[in-house]
């Protein structure tokens, strides 16, 4: 017998019945959300970064949203960039629109592709479900 719970936004049932993988899972008094790419209506990551990452951001509160929290139950981001240096500044800006203080613990990763050619990051969390 599973010990935790599935969260699927809707709209995102396609990731958990073609890739089989959970956009979150409950275990617990957390929530692990999996990495998001900001992607566009279309599937595919807009070209202008301020853009993207307001969709990535999007994505993630959908999972949020969809276990039941905000934002503010956010402990820990993990953020995967290419373009790190190149595009920081426009990601900090996106990122303080959603996150507020007390601010998460956040870990910052370069990297040289994602799993959608033209993503520029890809975003994880872990979020309290008290």
């Amino acid at each position: 017998m599973p010990t935790h719970e599935v969260v699927v936004p809707r709209g995102q049932e396609a990731y958990y019945d073609q890739f089989h993988f959970a956009p979150g899972i409950k275990d617990g008094n957390r929530l692990y959300c999996s990495g998001v790419i900001g992607v566009g209506a279309d599937g595919k990551p807009p070209a202008d970064p301020e853009t993207q990452f307001t969709c990535a951001f999007e994505g993630v509160k959908s999972v949020l949203t969809a276990a039941g929290v905000g934002f503010d139950k956010v402990v820990e981001m993990t953020t995967f960039h290419v373009g790190l240096q190149q595009h920081l500044a426009t990601f900090m800006k996106v990122k303080d629109r959603y996150l507020a203080q007390p601010y998460p613990a956040w870990t910052a990763i370069g990297i040289t592709e994602l799993a959608f050619p033209g993503g520029l990051v890809e975003i994880k969390v872990i979020a309290r479900l008290d």
